[in-house]
């Protein structure tokens, strides 16, 4: 099977492409940065936006897409930020959904963000209505919005929202790099409103066997472990993992950061047969194993 990934040098797109690979599929690697040419995956450099022969040919052969790129983090405080998300997010997702054909598998990533939190006091599930608190969430929503009229058809296209995704190569602005650096360089860890702010922890290579095991289904579908862990857990596995007692510092918290996240993952394990697990310890060995991605996919 030949899979085009979008994003794929990326966080999450480089874990997809190295899973695929693993299981035996083709795989046409497409991002804006360099992906590098290696057996069973041909790199694209391109922009979504700009109606790339290559890429338009590309989702025209393949045999299922995984749609990952985008523009990333909550936290970005740019001047032109909103218009970066409107173009990334929204702006090329309806271009490479145009460009695909009706009948060809779609995965499009969204994000749990577009929840605003567990904000019932239990699992977000699928048909809660979104609340997206910042930019960021907001894009997201206006993402699924592009795909709706497939999802409304019944077409092979799932939106998937992932619940915050960790492990080995994620960018230096999430927070697990950010405590690895500060404990290097010998700083206190800046922790967000409290260390009993819960979120599910998701391990990327868990998400991308999830998002794959979901070619060829419909809807959207929570990608996430279904156990919250504390930020005080996190921190705690940071701390063990490099060997010191970490100092937190405790700052408060913007109105897009929520209190909780907290997947409900009975949709996934009814169309995979899996829910993913998440050893908090071994995605920080990981993480400090490997290093950060300097840039966004």
């Amino acid at each position: 099977m030949t899979v085009v990934v979008t994003g794929a040098a990326g966080f999450l797109g480089s874990a997809v492409v190295r899973h695929l690979r693993a299981r035996g599929d083709n795989v046409v690697a497409i991002d804006r940065r360099p992906v590098a040419r290696r057996a069973g995956v041909v790199p694209i450099r391109a922009d979504l936006c700009l109606d790339d022969p290559g890429v338009r040919a590309a989702v025209r052969r393949a045999d299922a897409v995984i749609h990952l790129a985008g523009c990333p983090g909550i936290r970005d405080r740019l001047p032109d930020v909103e218009r970066r998300r409107q173009r990334d997010n929204v702006d090329s997702t309806s271009a490479l959904v145009a460009a695909t054909p009706w009948q060809v598998p779609l995965v499009v990533a969204s994000s749990s963000s577009v929840y605003g939190g567990a904000r019932f006091g239990r699992a977000s599930r699928e048909g809660d209505p979104c609340h997206p608190l910042g930019g960021y969430a907001a894009s997201k929503v206006r993402t699924e919005q592009v795909c709706r009229a497939r999802l409304d058809a019944g077409a092979p296209v799932v939106v998937a929202r992932p619940f915050t995704v960790i492990g080995e190569g994620q960018r230096p602005d999430m927070a697990l790099s950010r405590w690895v650096d500060a404990i290097r360089l010998g700083r206190p860890l800046r922790v967000f409103g409290s260390l009993e702010r819960t979120r599910d922890f998701t391990d990327v290579r868990e998400v991308a066997r999830a998002l794959t095991a979901l070619l060829g289904s419909t809807g959207v579908v929570n990608v996430g472990s279904g156990r919250p862990r504390t930020l005080g857990e996190a921190v705690d596995a940071v701390g063990s993992v490099l060997g010191v007692e970490p100092l937190v510092w405790i700052e408060p918290a913007s109105a897009d950061e929520v209190a909780d996240t907290w997947a409900d993952t009975s949709r996934l394990a009814d169309l995979t047969g899996q829910v993913p697990q998440t050893d908090l310890v071994d995605a920080v060995e990981r993480l400090v194993a490997a290093p950060a991605l300097a840039a966004v996919g």
